[in-house]
């Protein structure tokens, strides 16, 4: 995850913004009132055995959370909260501060395009103007410049539904959407996953 490191990215909400202090204190939902989809309640219980302290287990809750609703909906951060006995207000301060969890609707399929120095001097502005405008107003499609995806090994690239691909060319554009349209394998042969390894023991 991507902590949010600006406040001009207009999904950041402000820092200055008042309190209601009309508002209800907040609580933990009432599993008994609470529905949770039972395989993402397995998902976050699974989740919060893995550190000491559960709260830890926020943010992957959250990413289960999002995969089944789409984005982190209040709906999904009250189920999320309910299985780990959070208040929802706790596990929002999570999600609005992270830029891989959404907190509006977004589209199925995100296209992440790094557009940090490294991609950046390698055409990734670029790039990411074709793809947006190639995209259009699709509504299945997400996407958005990000300031780093830690692969600048393959710069310009881009994470499509957190499969890395690169390096891209704005030329690669069409067939990008095109297999993502068609839940096809994106641009296999640029994928980071297959490139050859020099570890004969690492896992592809």
């Amino acid at each position: 995850m991507v902590a949010r490191m600006s406040d001009t990215s207009p999904r950041v909400r402000g820092w200055d913004a008042a309190s209601d202090l009309e508002k209800d204190p907040a609580v933990v939902p009432n599993p008994a009132t609470t529905s949770v989809p039972a395989e993402l309640r397995a998902t976050i219980e699974e989740a919060m055995t893995r550190y000491p302290d559960p709260r830890s287990a926020a943010i992957p809750a959250l990413h289960a959370a999002q995969e089944v609703h789409g984005w982190c909906s209040p709906e999904a951060i009250e189920q999320v909260a309910c299985v780990m006995a959070l208040t929802p207000a706790y596990l929002d301060s999570v999600a609005t501060f992270y830029d891989m969890l959404e907190t509006t609707p977004v589209g199925r399929h995100s296209v992440y395009v790094c557009t940090n120095i490294s991609c950046s001097l390698r055409g990734a502005d670029a790039l990411y103007e074709a793809i947006r405008a190639a995209a259009g107003e699709a509504p299945e499609l997400n996407v958005r410049s990000f300031e780093c995806l830690g692969a600048c090994d393959i710069a310009p690239m881009a994470s499509i539904d957190g499969v890395y691909v690169g390096p891209l060319t704005t030329d690669d554009v069409p067939q990008l959407l095109k297999d993502i349209r068609a839940g096809q394998d994106v641009l296999p042969e640029k994928q980071l996953a297959r490139r050859p390894c020099a570890d004969p023991k690492a896992i592809g």
